[in-house]
This record gives structure tokens, sequence and C-alpha cells, in this order.
């Protein structure tokens, strides 16, 4: 049976983006961070998630690529993350 690690991901990323958008007042910056640290929350706790799936895999090529998995879900939670901090920096002014 396949399953989607990636739902869990983007369902907390919808939710925080629902949270985003009921924030929109002067502390737009504080609440776009907030949803920032959220993302990679989230893809991190997948990707634990992705890695305790695969460290209990008995073929070591499927281990491998679950792991791969893993890692390229922390890669985008960060790169998710720091593209909302930027969001935020551009808000507030910051250069």
């Amino acid at each position: 049976m396949k399953r989607s690690f990636f739902a869990p991901l983007a369902l907390a990323v919808a939710a925080t983006g629902a949270f985003g958008l009921s924030a929109c007042n002067n502390k737009a910056d504080d609440a776009t961070e907030s949803q920032a640290d959220a993302v990679e929350s989230a893809a991190d706790a997948t990707a634990d998630a992705i890695d305790s799936a695969a460290d209990n895999m008995s073929d070591n090529s499927s281990e491998a690529i679950m792991h791969g998995k893993a890692d390229a879900t922390r890669d985008m939670g960060k790169a998710t993350a720091k593209a909302l901090e930027e969001k935020a920096d551009k808000q507030a002014g910051h250069p």
C-alpha cells in the first residue's frame, strides 16, 4: 500500500496559510514569520515519520529511497520557510 507522506505537509501548509490570512493586521510580519516556523516544523515532523517508516523497511534500496524523500521534505520545508520569512521582511519594509 502506497501512502503519501506529503499529504500531511500540504494540510499543514494550508492550515498555516489560513492562519496567515486571518492575521492580516499591523503584526503581519510576525504572523508570516510564525507561519514560516509552522511550515518548517510540519515538514520536519513529516520527514521524521518518513524516516521512521524507512527504518522499518527490510529492503535497503527502498529504505534509501524513503530517506531521500525525508531529506527532500525537510529541504522543501526549509525553502518554503525561507521564502515566507523573506516575504515577511519585505512586508515590513526590511531590505
